[in-house]
């Protein structure tokens, strides 16, 4: 466990894709955070790890929040990211925590109760897909709001939850003890970045 301010959980930006290039990637992840996001989670599924190791390399060094890759510890490690987000079928957080530098936040997906056991070394947990969602194909049918809480509270970590999340529905998750929420359509994939992280931020019942 890194210690880290659990406060930067509270909105993650979850990337889309690569419309705009990485520079404008970077444009509208700057737009999310001055809307409120706290931490941005890189997630480029088609891009080849070179690549993908220079937009990271790009967005941690212009980004005022930290920046965790998804999926892969190798990427992150190389772009000097601040963490890495680990899915049920990725390297074990454990095994990452061995590998990782002091201070190397670590993440882990949950979706159901036997892979709470291989979370316990992480930072927090993921939890979801809370709604549906569109945004994710692997995603699997929505759990709902009590599960959350129930995997949440199994997990005995900040939990962020995650998939089918918009202003109307995240002051459920704000009630149900959610540490934060991740959403990749509702603030990086909307037309407007900052006022749609902004509109998160207060459903959340946080401060304008």
């Amino acid at each position: 466990m890194t210690g880290f301010d659990v406060r930067a959980l509270r909105l993650i930006a979850i990337t889309d894709d690569l419309r705009d290039g990485p520079t404008g990637l970077l444009a509208r992840s700057a737009d999310a955070i001055r809307g409120g996001a706290t931490m941005v989670q890189l997630r480029l599924k088609a891009v080849e790890p070179r690549a993908l190791v220079e937009v990271a390399k790009l967005l941690v060094s212009a980004l005022s929040v930290p920046i965790i890759v998804n999926d892969r510890l190798d990427v992150a490690l190389a772009a000097g990211a601040h963490g890495v987000h680990l899915g049920a079928d990725d390297l074990p957080p454990e095994a990452a925590r061995r590998i990782a530098p002091a201070g190397f936040i670590i993440g882990a997906s949950v979706g159901e109760e036997r892979e709470v056991a291989d979370a316990k070394a992480a930072d927090y947990v993921g939890i979801g897909p809370v709604f549906g969602t569109a945004s994710k194909a692997d995603a699997g049918p929505a759990i709902g709001v009590a599960r959350f809480q129930h995997l949440a509270r199994l997990s005995g970590r900040p939990a962020v939850a995650i998939g089918g999340i918009e202003p109307a529905n995240a002051g459920q998750l704000a009630t149900a003890g959610a540490a934060g929420i991740a959403v990749i359509r509702a603030v990086l994939g909307a037309r407007h970045p900052e006022s749609a992280a902004r509109a998160l931020r207060q459903a959340l019942g946080d401060a304008p």
